[in-house]
């Protein structure tokens, strides 16, 4: 009896963790179907909104931008005059997008976005705003000492590189353009937009070294 208990019990545990959604991901799934068979959220609806932030918005969209801005100069210098009509240009076209302003990371200075009100962020070329982006922590701290912040994020810049600091509104959204890494001339987009992360379109991280 007690080897068939064993075998019982191992049963159980290799079902629990040989299962393909995590907790929250089950949790999740619960909730959508309970939702769904109260008539509350049409399931066709849901899932085109799913779609859509896993392939039309998200990061990789503004990797795409500042990928082009890396090797089209007159790419570039339209992104830096008028980002809004460069990101459409590219089909990432939004309410948001209509005000969105490109600023560019130099040897001189360093640009950190924040929304000091709430958490106001492009999601159409940067996806869902991180957690710790809408924490009062970051939000004040960003603006007191930038400095110290970008620290906790592991980047440690030049005493000489000047950080500005730009606040993000319902009106005016920000991205970084980070400067290009050494070592990647000749590269295509595809392969240099897979070196531009998130953190480093908010201004809280840099590129990943080639």
């Amino acid at each position: 009896m007690a080897a068939e208990d064993h075998s019982a019990h191992d049963h159980h545990h290799h079902d629990q963790h040989g299962s393909e959604l995590s907790e929250m991901q089950a949790r999740v799934r619960a909730l959508e179907t309970i939702l769904s068979e109260k008539g509350y959220v049409d399931p066709a609806a849901l899932d085109r909104i799913i779609e859509t932030y896993e392939t039309e918005v998200g990061p990789h969209n503004g990797a795409r931008i500042v990928a082009r801005a890396w090797v089209d100069p007159e790419f570039r210098a339209r992104l830096l005059a008028d980002g809004s009509g460069a990101a459409n240009s590219l089909g990432h076209v939004s309410p948001v997008g209509s005000h969105l302003i490109a600023v560019e990371n130099t040897p001189e200075q360093h640009n950190l976005v924040v929304c000091t009100l709430c958490s106001c962020y492009p999601w159409e070329v940067l996806g869902l705003p991180p957690v710790w982006y809408k924490s009062a922590a970051f939000r004040s701290r960003a603006v007191i000492d930038p400095r110290s912040v970008l620290a906790d994020f592991g980047v440690a810049l030049p005493a000489e590189t000047k950080i500005r600091v730009w606040d993000s509104t319902a009106e005016t959204r920000f991205l970084v353009v980070p400067m290009r890494p050494e070592g990647t001339q000749g590269w295509s987009e595809e392969r240099l937009a897979a070196l531009v992360t998130r953190d480093s379109m908010v201004g809280t991280g840099l590129v990943t070294a080639p």
